[in-house]
C-alpha cells in the first residue's frame, strides 16, 4: 500500500490522517516545519488538503511531484476566473460575472449584474475574507489591489444553500452523499444538515453538473460544490477540489467518511457508494473555548483540531446523528445552551431542517 502525502497540515489534513489509520495508509500532512527525510516521498500518492499550501523547497517539489493526483487541476479550480470559466465552458448555472481590471468598470458592472455586487479575490479569500458586497449607492470600499486581481459577480437573492460532495475514481466512477443544507454567517459554515431524505428535489441535477466537472478534468478524488437555490434552480457558486467544511458529517452519519473515500479514490481502492440512512447535523465550532459539557448529549461526536483558539477560526465541530429526527431536534436543543449565544438562532434553524 502506497503512502499519501498532504500539501497542508490543518485539520483536513489531520483528518485525512486519521481516516488512513484504520485502512492501514499511511498518511503525512505537510507544513511548513516537515523534515523530508522522515517522509518517504518518492513513493507516495500526492494529495492537498487546501487549494494554496504552505510555500516551502519541499512542498514545491511535491506540487511538482509526478504522482501528485489532479495536479493540474488544482491551478484551475484555485483560481475563481478559471473556476468560472470552466462552468461557463460546461453551460452550468452559475452567477453572472465580470474579470475585474480597472475602477472605470463600475458603472458597466451595476447596468449589466445589478444594484449589489459581490467582489472576489482570484485566489485565496475564503471563510469571508477576500470578499466584498459592492452598493451601487454606498461609498466603494474595496482595496486598491483587487484590480487585475478579483472577478465581480452579481449578488444572488437565493432561497437556500447547499452542497454536494461527491467523488470519482480514475476510472471514471463517480458516487455521492445526499446533499447537505448549510447556513453561512460573515462568509463563514456554521451549520451543515444532511438529510437523506428530504435531498431528492435537487440530488439528480446536482450529481450531474458535479459529474460533468469531475469528468471534463479527469478529476480523481472527492471534490465538493457549493450552489445556490433559486426556486427549483441550482446555480453553482463554487467549487472545492478536496475534502470539504460541509463534508464532515460524514465521519459519523455515512458508512464511508469523505475522508475516507478520497483515499480510496486516489489509491484506486474499491469506490463504492456511502450508505447514509440518518440524519445528521454538523455544528462548526468558531472561536469557541473547549466545553467538555458537549459530551453530557449522548448523540455528540466531539472532533478538536487542537489549535489556538481566535475569534473567525475553525477550532473544531460537533456530529450528531440519529434516525429519528425528532431525537436529533432534542439532542440540538439540549446542546444550545453549552454554545455562545451567537449558535442559538443557527440550532433553531437547524432544527428547522428536520421537520
Amino acid at each position: 500500500m502506497k503512502s499519501v502525502c498532504v500539501l497542508g497540515n490543518g485539520q483536513l489534513g489531520r483528518m485525512l490522517r486519521q481516516a488512513g489509520e484504520p485502512l492501514g495508509i499511511k498518511v503525512y500532512p505537510v507544513g511548513l516545519d516537515v523534515d523530508p527525510a522522515t517522509i518517504p516521498y518518492q513513493d507516495s500518492v500526492i494529495t492537498a488538503e487546501i487549494e494554496r499550501w504552505p510555500e516551502t523547497q519541499f512542498t514545491e517539489l511535491l506540487a511538482k511531484h509526478e504522482h501528485f493526483i489532479n495536479r493540474d487541476v488544482f491551478p484551475i479550480i484555485a483560481d475563481r476566473f478559471t473556476q468560472k470559466e470552466l462552468i461557463d465552458e460546461l453551460l452550468l448555472p452559475t452567477a453572472r460575472w465580470f474579470s475585474l481590471s480597472t475602477p472605470e468598470q463600475w458603472p458597466s458592472f451595476y447596468t449589466a449584474l445589478g444594484d449589489l455586487l459581490i467582489v472576489k479575490r482570484r485566489t485565496g479569500g475564503y471563510d469571508g475574507r477576500g470578499q466584498w458586497r459592492v452598493h451601487r449607492h454606498e461609498y466603494l470600499s474595496v482595496p486598491d489591489d483587487v484590480y487585475h486581481s478579483s472577478i465581480v459577480e452579481q449578488a444572488i437573492n437565493f432561497d437556500g444553500e447547499v452542497s454536494l460532495v461527491g467523488a470519482r475514481s480514475s476510472k471514471g466512477e463517480c458516487v455521492f452523499y445526499p446533499l447537505t443544507n448549510n447556513l453561512h454567517e460573515d462568509g463563514i459554515l456554521k451549520m451543515s444538515v444532511a438529510h437523506p431524505y428530504l435531498a431528492t428535489t435537487y440530488q439528480t441535477q446536482a450529481e450531474k453538473m458535479l459529474t460533468a466537472i469531475m469528468d471534463k478534468l479527469n478529476y480523481v478524488g472527492v471534490m465538493a460544490m457549493e450552489c445556490f437555490v433559486v426556486g427549483d434552480q441550482l446555480l453553482i457558486n463554487e467549487l472545492a477540489p478536496r475534502v470539504h467544511n460541509s463534508g464532515h458529517w460524514t465521519q459519523n452519519g455515512a458508512s464511508i467518511s469523505q475522508f475516507e473515500l478520497h483515499l480510496r479514490a486516489i489509491l484506486d481502492l474499491p469506490l463504492v457508494k456511502p450508505v447514509v440512512t440518518s440524519p445528521s447535523v454538523m455544528v462548526n465550532l468558531i472561536g469557541t473555548e473547549l466545553n467538555m459539557n458537549w459530551l453530557s448529549e449522548p448523540l455528540v461526536h466531539l472532533h478538536w483540531y487542537e489549535k489556538e483558539v481566535r475569534e473567525g477560526r475553525k477550532v473544531g465541530h460537533l456530529n450528531l446523528t440519529h434516525p429519528e429526527q425528532p431525537a436529533l431536534q432534542q439532542a440540538l436543543s439540549k446542546l444550545q445552551p453549552t454554545l455562545p449565544k451567537s449558535y442559538h438562532s443557527a440550532i433553531e434553524w437547524a432544527k428547522k431542517q428536520l421537520l
